[in-house]
């Protein structure tokens, strides 16, 4: 376990991501042009030579509505070229008369650079019942709002998510992993962690949290973490999550962006408590934060030093991580930020993104 690690943020130019983004905006390079796709249920990718520069953007293609809308929220390339990734899905009438849903993770693939994408199915789901008396306005159960990382031995990917329903003691941010070999047929090959194992099937199985949900999500107040966003950080040689945290009134608030860290995924005890790096926050700035390395080759995912971290699709902030641990002012609070237009209606927009 690291003996010592920190991270400071320092105020830097803005920079936007090319589209709206209502999730993890995943990134991946190929031919020297670094490739960003951003959802808000309706899935853009945009190409440029790194994230500072001009971007040409277009619309995704997907070989089936079996699972719209749909979050691309973690992609990762083979060195064939392929692409895999894997997506938040959102279904509807879920509880008549209410648009509570319950999130599912899906995989899928893409042999073209991501612009289109066959999809391979559901591969990680609530066993819990539905319970449309749910009080957070969004969720009636389910798992989603997650990242995915692929261990440094190449033997694993790892699913960071959220679960939203069932008992307390199940809620939380947990995890589970998908063997490498097992990525072009991932369907019932996910294994969740429970109780000190990778016991568990992705679909329906038990899980023991990383983070267990302090109020559950079924009520108003709920207190949580939520959102994990996984990156290897090659400078601490450990990997690094940020998280949002829900608390504690109705609407889902957004209370601050915490920092995590763990040498080894495979040791879910092993993460460090979180540490507040951003507070305050607001309705358009506040949720799914995410780095973006700034060198070439290095994405969302990873990452060294002085990454630029994202809020909603917005970098204000170069974060700055130490091997060593010194004094942590309070947390930095974030502004409202200026009025923007947006590049679709908000009408058009699938209810989540309204959060």
């Amino acid at each position: 376990m690291l003996s010592a690690q920190s991270v400071q943020l320092h105020s830097a130019d803005p920079v936007s991501m090319p589209s709206r983004a209502d999730c993890n905006s995943p990134g991946f390079w190929s031919d020297s042009q670094l490739s960003i796709l951003n959802s808000t249920g309706v899935q853009l990718i945009s190409h440029g030579s790194d994230q500072f520069s001009q971007y040409s953007t277009q619309q995704v293609w997907l070989d089936s509505t079996s699972h719209l809308p749909m979050w691309i929220e973690a992609v990762w390339q083979d060195v064939d070229g392929t692409l895999y990734g894997w997506y938040h899905h959102e279904p509807a009438g879920i509880c008549p008369g209410s648009t509570l849903t319950a999130p599912r993770v899906g995989a899928v693939v893409s042999y073209d650079n991501g612009r289109s994408y066959h999809d391979l199915g559901i591969v990680l789901e609530s066993g819990d019942p539905i319970d449309c008396r749910a009080k957070n306005g969004f969720f009636a159960g389910g798992h989603g709002d997650f990242s995915v990382i692929l261990d440094r031995k190449g033997e694993y990917f790892y699913f960071l998510f959220d679960n939203y329903g069932g008992d307390i003691s199940g809620q939380g941010v947990a995890i589970a992993r998908l063997a490498f070999a097992d990525r072009e047929n991932p369907v019932d090959a996910v294994q969740k962690y429970f109780e000190g194992e990778w016991s568990e099937p992705g679909r329906g199985g038990r899980m023991t949290p990383i983070f267990r949900a302090a109020v559950a999500w079924q009520q108003e107040n709920t207190n949580s973490f939520w959102g994990p966003s996984v990156h290897w950080n090659t400078y601490l040689e450990s990997y690094v999550v940020l998280l949002n945290h829900a608390c504690c009134k109705p609407g889902w608030p957004q209370e601050g962006i915490y920092v995590t860290f763990n040498p080894d995924l495979s040791q879910p005890g092993e993460w460090t408590a979180p540490v507040k790096i951003l507070g305050k926050v607001t309705y358009d700035a506040g949720y799914y934060p995410q780095v973006l390395g700034v060198a070439s080759e290095e994405t969302d995912t990873i990452a060294g030093r002085q990454p630029r971290l994202y809020v909603h699709g917005r970098s204000n902030w170069v974060m700055e991580f130490s091997k060593e641990p010194f004094e942590q002012g309070p947390p930095v609070a974030v502004e409202d930020p200026p009025d923007r237009t947006d590049p679709m209606p908000e009408s058009v927009l699938p209810a989540r993104t309204r959060r």
